[in-house]
């Protein structure tokens, strides 16, 4: 089947620096006549409804141009959640089968911030993936050497046409010089640069989920893991923090979990700045406790400022007992150089 996600390359375990949910928008577009720019943002690949229409065509859940008739081609502008540098794409042409574009092309630019923007199309704008083939309802990954910092995207499509998707997966280049040591901030925010690097189980929806703005949307918005009915089990979620910290006060929000919330939770940290994340679940590693086994209630934020230790941490190491959701994850802290 054409429209199964397939297990990316080792860039999508980064932070999708075009998502929605993290602050990216869509800014402008030549045209989207048939459906909306602010589509490509979204999370997910996309959903197709059968019998749904507008009054101007059939309803598509992606960005999609109307058949041009004219020279040229079509484009849409987007402002990252943050700087960044950019590892991979993911340009997503899912449900878009006879109205996909045959190729596509993206410039990157960077604004100084707090510049504000006369005009986006005059922009510095450098070509970082060249004019680049596309199949019909497929996910196409591209990896990306330039290691330059960017803030925003023009994606061409050539000539028009739809996709339903861009993802744009890297590093968030946060100007931590510009920071003081006595500013409290969220150490594992993924706007900041935390992520979640690995975690034995995400059933029902992924660890991403945890260090994302705002709270959580419903039950799918958050970090669950299937129901385990093995005596005395725990899972557990490794966090990669933004910059090395020494911690204040934790909070564990379970909104929207009410008969699957976990029962408890404990918290550990660790020290390892030059921890490769795939050693991170290693045996011989030094964690300390945080938080020791805690109890948690449905549907409620839970803030906990008597911590048995408060670091400095690189990282930090959450179990849930025996198993169920969280919505959200807050290391408040300071950064410690």
């Amino acid at each position: 089947m054409h429209h199964e996600t397939i297990e990316g390359p080792a860039f999508t375990r980064l932070t999708n620096l075009a998502s929605g949910k993290l602050g990216a928008k869509a800014l402008a577009c030549s045209d989207d006549f048939f459906a909306e720019m602010e589509n490509l943002v979204k999370p997910g690949r996309g959903i197709f409804i059968p019998d749904k229409y507008t009054d101007r065509g059939k309803w598509m859940d992606g960005w999609e141009s109307r058949r041009k008739r004219t020279p040229g081609h079509d484009w849409c502008i987007l402002q990252l959640a943050t700087r960044g540098v950019i590892r991979g794409f993911d340009i997503d042409t899912n449900h878009f089968l006879g109205n996909h574009p045959p190729h596509a092309s993206i410039e990157a630019a960077c604004v100084p911030e707090g510049e504000a923007i006369p005009d986006l199309k005059a922009l510095d704008w450098q070509e970082i993936l060249p004019k680049s083939p596309l199949n019909p309802g497929s996910q196409h990954f591209f990896e990306i050497l330039d290691q330059r910092e960017w803030t925003h995207l023009r994606l061409h499509i050539y000539p028009d046409g739809g996709v339903a998707r861009l993802k744009a997966y890297g590093e968030v280049r946060k100007d931590w010089k510009a920071v003081e040591e006595d500013i409290l901030l969220d150490l594992a925010a993924a706007i900041n640069g935390g992520r979640a690097i690995a975690c034995n189980d995400m059933f029902f929806s992924s660890m991403n989920n945890l260090l994302m703005p705002h709270k959580g949307e419903n039950m799918g918005d958050g970090w669950e893991t299937k129901r385990n009915r093995t005596p005395g089990n725990r899972d557990w979620v490794i966090i990669r923090l933004a910059h090395r910290g020494i911690l204040e006060k934790i909070l564990v929000d379970t909104a929207y979990f009410k008969g699957n919330y976990p029962d408890k939770c404990s918290l550990e940290g660790l020290d390892a700045s030059d921890l490769q994340d795939d050693a991170c679940t290693s045996d011989q590693l030094n964690w300390q406790e945080i938080l020791p086994q805690s109890k948690l209630e449905a549907d409620r934020e839970h803030l906990f400022s008597e911590l048995t230790h408060r670091g400095p941490f690189t990282h930090l190491r959450m179990y849930i007992y025996p198993d169920g959701g969280v919505s959200r994850l807050r290391v408040f802290g300071h950064i410690s150089r």
